[in-house]
């Protein structure tokens, strides 16, 4: 995997996470409506072989090119969890979807650097759709820059979540009470929802029992798209947070979605 060297160390840091892609798009799509073994994890959630092997070609090509950093990811054991810059990684974010032959699955990808998200990167292989997020810079679709719809009140937004399965009871009760002020709520979509945010057609999303590799990389898409994304208590999603995520197209929406989560 050849990056080039005469580039800004973050810009090197993006070209070897779309080429990580690239290759990561690939594989899935050779697994992908075919026949595949499937295995429950301990929390009962499923995985395939699928799983196991794009995680462990992404965590070769990385530690290849990028022998000090870290890596973190959903199939396979950490590695340098207290390097600088830290990988996380998951190889196919929607499993239930890819295995069940939905197109809507992703392979997300995302770099920290001392803990902050700098760069982060949602691909999905059956569509060709690729929203790359780097701090400070505007989110691109496919190469062009995309942006949130700026809807500003829950009357007018669209409402997404994976799936109301995924909550607790009082975190269902909460969900339902913000579905009530919003004008339209859909289910699923897994992280191609959050790609969608940032192209301007979901207003927003809400889910909970996360895990940093389920929304790290999630961060520079939506900020770069002028989205905001938090906890539940507008807090920055960071490797320690509860699971709990919130991703609005603007300031005043978040604000509102906030307020609604809270009663």
């Amino acid at each position: 995997m050849q990056i080039h060297p005469s580039l800004h160390e973050t810009d090197r840091l993006v070209q070897f996470a779309r080429s990580l892609a690239d290759e990561t798009d690939t594989m899935a799509m050779s697994y992908f409506r075919k026949p595949l073994d499937i295995e429950a994890k301990a929390d009962a959630s499923p995985v395939t072989q699928a799983d196991r092997a794009i995680e462990t070609a992404m965590r070769r090509h990385i530690t290849a090119s990028f022998p000090t950093h870290g890596i973190l990811g959903e199939e396979h054991e950490d590695a340098r969890l207290d390097a600088d810059r830290l990988w996380v990684i998951d190889p196919i974010d929607g499993t239930k979807s890819f295995l069940s032959g939905m197109p809507s699955f992703g392979t997300l990808i995302a770099c920290l650097s001392c803990g902050v998200p700098e760069i982060g990167v949602i691909s999905i292989p059956p569509t060709g759709e690729r929203w790359t997020g780097q701090n400070g810079k505007p989110t691109l679709f496919n190469g062009t820059p995309c942006h949130t719809s700026g809807r500003q009140t829950l009357s007018e937004a669209i409402l997404y979540t994976t799936s109301p399965d995924n909550f607790d009871p009082a975190g269902l009760a909460q969900f339902e009470i913000l579905s009530e002020k919003v004008a339209m709520r859909r289910f699923g979509g897994d992280c191609y929802t959050y790609g969608l945010l940032a192209s301007g057609h979901v207003d927003l999303l809400v889910e909970m029992n996360l895990h940093p590799y389920d929304y790290m990389a999630l961060v520079p898409v939506i900020e770069g798209a002028g989205g905001v994304i938090t906890d539940w208590d507008g807090l920055p999603l960071t490797l320690t947070s509860e699971g709990k995520v919130i991703a609005a197209a603007s300031a005043a929406l978040h604000t509102e979605a906030l307020s609604a989560l809270r009663r």
